[in-house]
């Protein structure tokens, strides 16, 4: 059983960066899809990025296009998600989630396919 730990939320303010840390023990996040979803009060949780198995390839929603990075260490069993260029529209809770995928360059954008999840972590982004 996979299981997820966010790290590195907090408070900051609009045009700044935030990194946020998604570590996996109990199995390898390179043998798996790995996304960050976000949801904020009031809202259905959304997409915002994510990377095929092994790196083969990331997808993000054209929200955070542009401002929003995913990568990953294998080494240490980690994703990050780095956050430029924040907006107050980006506070939220964010989630990593992780997917079993039968291709290397599927990146799931549906949270239904996502098998593991974190319990989250918040970023508030003031004006």
């Amino acid at each position: 059983q996979v299981q997820l730990l966010e790290s590195g939320g907090g408070l900051v303010q609009a045009g700044d960066s935030l990194r946020l840390s998604c570590a996996a023990s109990g199995g390898k996040l390179r043998e798996l899809a790995v996304g960050w979803f976000r949801q904020a009060p009031g809202k259905e949780r959304e997409f915002v990025v994510a990377v095929a198995r092994s790196g083969a390839g990331s997808h993000e929603a054209d929200s955070v296009k542009g401002r929003f990075t995913i990568s990953t260490d294998s080494d240490k069993n980690t994703v990050y998600l780095q956050m430029n260029s924040l907006k107050p529209e980006d506070t939220a809770v964010y989630y990593c989630a992780a997917a079993n995928v039968g291709l290397s360059w599927q990146i799931p954008t549906d949270l239904d396919h996502y098998n593991y999840w974190g319990q989250g972590t918040q970023v508030t982004v003031s004006s």
